[in-house]
């Protein structure tokens, strides 16, 4: 693990290395840390040293690298050190923090695939976001495991302008690490004396710590004693003269001001223990920041109440009535008015127990069940039956793998299992020496779609191959599935019971060669908390070709709003006249033509409907969507109910054939009238939160990416037929 940050100076980004560590030890790790600068202060590694299963790697000290300048080691020096330290050791994976590391890292083949990277100094604003930026972060994405981000705010907004950087960002906050030595939390302190205030960290213009300095003397002007203890040693000198006022105040130039200087954590913590209330009030630029303050978090688990910025993520952090918010371009009068109303003892007992219980959520050993999870998807077991020293060897082929993409991932990282990718540049073209080489290597071939690659392959197969053919709804009705001779497929894979029993019935396949292996549903990645409001919010997801039937969703929407204008319908799709071949069939844009005409016309559906780009940011998209509809003439599957039921909203689907095997009755609908009286009685009865509940179980029971990987592997390995899923039989009352 590497991050840019100098160890010697006790500021949030330390801090944060050294819990990261400890996050990283506590899930099972032996993590080395690689430090950045000389150690001239033991505060922050003393503890890791203690730790019999971390590293430290001291670059200036052991003589790792010539030309090492006074400042640290810079990104190239690092991710140099990071490349050589892993061919001596040859590590699971590589934690990086720091934006210009982060692009140098990306770019090393060796640390490649590997990276685990922790993103905040990243543009966080729509403006901010240059193509430049964009690029760099669409690098750094790629070449990642997984991208740590900090919280879900900050997770959705790079999800929505760097595409690769979905199914990868996964949530990381920050993480309180309390010292043994560290004092416990305990009821906020008594008033026995001046109001002490506490501020811990470094000295910004934009963290308002030269502000601050003068609230002591407010105070007092407000008949309320004060103290402000001031604990941190590094001083920003972007401007030189903000920088002298600054530190004349921590000099003894500003009444009530007592500066601790840089302290061992430890001290620093019980220093903070001893106060009344702590401050992290910041400038008003800062108030989108989409970073969550780690000092606001350590204060709360010492049972100290905090005053700081009125923000959304703060809101969601403490509650809306929170007692010590500073509202939006506070100053500081109205910051020392605050305070004075904090010397309540009453008001500082409710806003220290809401501060203590949000800290709760962000304790080591959370942290290190988070990372646990992480780690077990990023370096899995090999499944039973295989042997690493001889790998069972894999070929996934196809035209389009977008579908088997995570899937394929999965595979690939599993012991014992080599895969390799035969990707067709189109549904017949594609490179015939390398895929006979491949055909004459595999053990295992799975063909997504059946198409010719999976005629090709049956062609090539050799005795003792096995071959799996992976068939959509698309094919079924084709020339392929006549071609094929089934008496070289060991499985033909459908998604659904219903097209699996349509399969054998056009195709005239024994039965026992169609198997159901149901489409996957990232639950995790999917389970993100929903907007205020959501619930009267419906998503589609796809509206071409004309199948899918937009006009029965308008429908849907024009009844709920005779009942309810807070109905709206957000719709994520490309447009039909982005696909030519839906554009230019006269009777498909007449449809558009004719549903877009109502939607313009209709006084129900005017400003009720949102169309928004299509891209694969749709775990942050459903987070403002309650229910998700599926009013197609017919699906093989329909992804879309299933992932809106993953984020914690409720499915609404149409009858159409084959939905009831993969969707249990409770989400079946006659008609777009009783789908939206079912809707509208969901929200209006209260029973929203009891239907999503429901709702996301049985998806993830039953579709499960995890669980859905397990069964492919079996049967890759062991020929196992999943079995069947299991819905609901009873539509709860």
């Amino acid at each position: 693990m590497y991050g840019d940050v100098d160890m010697n100076i006790m500021d949030g980004s330390a801090v944060w290395a050294q819990s990261m560590v400890q996050a990283l030890a506590a899930a099972g790790c032996a993590p080395t840390l690689l430090l950045k600068a000389e150690v001239s202060t033991d505060r922050l590694t003393a503890p890791l040293e203690r730790d019999p299963a971390v590293a430290l790697r001291r670059p200036y000290e052991e003589g790792l690298l010539e030309g090492l300048g006074p400042r640290g080691l810079t990104p190239e020096q690092a991710v140099e050190l990071l490349e050589r330290l892993d061919a001596e050791e040859a590590y699971d994976l590589v934690v990086v923090r720091g934006r210009r590391l982060a692009v140098l890292a990306a770019q090393s083949e060796r640390l490649a695939g590997r990276l685990w990277t922790y993103l905040t100094d990243v543009p966080q604003s729509v403006p901010e976001l240059t193509a430049g930026a964009v690029s760099e972060l669409t690098d750094i994405a790629v070449a990642s495991r997984f991208v740590l981000c900090q919280t879900e705010e900050l997770r959705s907004f790079l999800e929505s302008a760097v595409p690769a950087a979905c199914g990868k960002s996964v949530l990381f906050p920050p993480v309180v690490v309390l010292e043994e030595e560290a004092p416990q939390a305990a009821p906020p302190a008594p008033l026995d004396g001046p109001l002490r205030l506490v501020y811990t960290g470094k000295f910004a213009p934009r963290w308002n710590t030269l502000e601050m300095a003068g609230l002591p003397e407010a105070l007092s002007g407000r008949g309320v004693p004060a103290e402000l203890h001031m604990v941190g040693d590094k001083v920003h000198r972007d401007s030189p003269e903000w920088a002298r006022r600054m530190n004349k105040a921590l000099e003894g130039g500003a009444e009530g001001l007592v500066a601790h200087g840089g302290v061992p954590r430890a001290e620093a913590l019980r220093l903070a223990a001893g106060c009344h209330v702590g401050l992290s009030w910041r400038d008003e630029e800062m108030d989108a920041s989409l970073e969550l303050s780690t000092k606001v978090l350590e204060m709360g688990a010492l049972g100290l109440p905090v005053v700081l910025n009125r923000t959304p993520m703060h809101e969601a952090l403490l509650g809306v009535e929170y007692p010590l918010f500073a509202e939006p371009g506070a100053d500081a009068d109205e910051v020392a008015d605050l305070l004075a109303l904090a010397a309540d003892p009453a008001v500082r007992a409710e806003a220290a127990e809401r501060c203590r219980a949000a800290a709760a959520r962000f304790t080591l050993e959370r942290a290190a069940e988070r990372l646990g999870a992480y780690l077990d998807a990023a370096c899995p077991s090999g499944p039973e039956g295989t042997d690493p020293r001889r790998p069972l060897k894999v070929v996934i082929a196809g035209h389009d793998l977008k579908f088997f993409t995570r899937l394929a991932e999965h595979l690939s990282s599993l012991p014992g299992l080599d895969v390799r990718l035969d990707e067709w540049e189109s549904l017949r073209a594609h490179d015939q020496y390398r895929s006979k080489e491949l055909a004459s290597w595999a053990d295992v071939v799975i063909c997504e779609w059946c198409g010719p690659n999976a005629l090709f392959y049956a062609e090539h197969k050799r005795p003792g191959q096995r071959l799996l053919v992976r068939l959509h709804r698309f094919e079924l009705y084709a020339e392929w599935p006549r071609k094929l001779d089934i008496e070289k497929v060991d499985a033909v894979i459908c998604v659904s019971p219903y097209y699996a029993r349509l399969t054998r019935e056009l195709a005239g396949w024994p039965t026992d060669k169609v198997v159901v292996l149901p489409n996957w549903v990232d639950t995790d990645q999917l389970d993100r908390p929903k907007l205020p409001g959501a619930e009267y919010t419906l998503g589609m997801i796809g509206i071409a070709p004309s199948r899918k039937r937009i006009d029965r969703g308008l429908e849907v929407l024009r009844e709920l709003r005779r009942r309810d204008r807070r109905f709206t319908l957000a719709v994520k799709s490309k447009q039909p006249w982005d696909y030519w071949w839906i554009w230019n069939r006269p009777e498909e844009r007449e449809y558009y033509e004719r549903a877009y005409r109502e939607l313009r016309r209709d006084p129900l559906l005017a400003g009720g409907v949102v169309f928004d780009p299509f891209g694969p940011d749709v775990a942050g998209w459903l987070r403002r969507i309650g229910f998700t509809l599926s009013t197609s003439d017919d699906e093989s599957f329909h992804l879309a109910p299933a992932e809106c039921a993953a984020s914690g909203g409720v499915p609404a689907v149409l009858t159409w054939p084959g939905a009831d095997t993969i969707y249990s009755h409770r989400w079946l609908h006659e008609d777009p009238a009783a789908m939206a009286e079912a809707i509208h009685a969901t929200v209006a009865e209260g029973r929203f939160d009891a239907a999503r509940r429901a709702a996301q179980a049985e998806i993830r029971d039953n579709y499960a990416l995890d669980k859905v990987c397990r069964m492919w592997t079996d049967l890759i390995v062991k020929g196992a037929v999943p079995e069947p899923v299991d819905l609901p039989k009873a539509v709860p009352a």
